[in-house]
């Protein structure tokens, strides 16, 4: 009888652990095949190159049924416990943010530009971006919607979860029950698929990228200049095997004036438990950098959540 009673016990201290485990931040946005059906897109211009994208105020400003649908899927996903950014706020969030600088020259001329999407994600600091596309079909009198949800690691731009579906033809719903209707048979597998990536991400880390680059300031200090015996470049290879999780990274380029990561798996919260992204990563490089022996000046950046830039010889 005592063994049963500690089975029990443990098994409802599992599950109280379990439905408190932590839940990965999420924005709902319309998809950019939706944006562009709708004539909600925008110009900006990348590097003298102009790029299309989608304009999500103007959606926002102009379709009052978009408004409707993502409070839907926010309530929806609000009341299974997953804690949700608002578009229409981050926008707005976004919109009263300090002038930032958008282009950053190389000593090669190269130059990197953040898209209008990325300072956006910037700004809401979601793990999960959930793409929306849908269409209400029309038969006759009766009307239904077909959606489809794609579940986006904000880092990584990868497909973490997806759902599709058409609801059941009706007479008289309203466009958020016709959604609901539609949405919720699958909804809870889609959200199993965004817990069990956001899980992976709790144990293995956060992947991100991050670059090194010497500029050139005239000092004669490059990734090849030695201290205590060793290249700084073999400096920079040990402090990532010592912050990464599990020492998880793969270096992909080097040279004497630039250094590639990719495949960073960086801890997802740091020691104050503040969510961490890439930027917050490089500072901790940058401060590495800065301190005797090396003594040197150092700039930490970031283009987009996920890729961390690290300028060494100024700021």
């Amino acid at each position: 009888m005592k063994k049963i009673l500690t089975v029990i016990l443990l098994l409802a201290l599992s599950a109280a652990v379990y439905g408190q485990a932590k839940k990965p931040t999420i924005m709902v946005m319309p998809s950019d095949v939706w944006c562009q059906k709708n004539g909600f897109m925008t110009t900006y211009d990348n590097q003298g190159t102009q790029q299309s994208v989608p304009d999500y105020k103007k959606a926002l400003q102009n379709d009052p049924d978009l408004l409707l649908v993502i409070g839907k899927i926010n309530t929806l996903m609000t009341d299974r416990g997953f804690p949700l950014k608002n578009l229409e706020s981050v926008i707005k969030i976004n919109e009263n943010q300090s002038a930032q600088d958008n282009v950053r020259t190389s000593k090669e001329g190269s130059s990197l530009a953040e898209s209008p999407l990325d300072k956006l994600k910037k700004a809401a600091r979601a793990d999960i971006i959930i793409y929306l596309t849908y269409t209400i079909n029309q038969t006759g009198p009766k009307k239904s919607v077909t959606f489809n949800l794609q579940g986006i690691d904000a880092y990584t731009g990868k497909q973490v979860a997806g759902a599709q579906g058409t609801g059941e033809p009706s007479f008289s719903a309203e466009l958020p029950s016709l959604l609901e209707e539609a949405v919720v048979a699958h909804l809870d597998n889609f959200n199993v698929q965004l817990q069990k990536h956001f899980d992976d991400l709790f144990t293995n880390g956060r992947e991100i990228t991050v670059s090194v680059q010497m500029w050139n300031n005239g000092l004669g200090t490059d990734l090849e200049t030695e201290y205590g015996g060793k290249e700084l470049n073999e400096i920079i290879d040990a402090w990532m095997a010592a912050n990464t999780v599990k020492g998880r990274f793969s270096k992909s380029e080097s040279s004497e004036n630039y250094m590639f990561f990719e495949q960073v798996r960086i801890p997802l919260y740091n020691e104050s438990g503040k969510s961490q992204d890439s930027k917050d990563f490089v500072q901790l490089l940058r401060k590495f950098l800065k301190d005797p022996p090396y003594n040197l000046s150092c700039k930490a950046d970031m283009n987009g959540l996920g890729a961390g830039l690290l300028y060494i010889g100024e700021k």
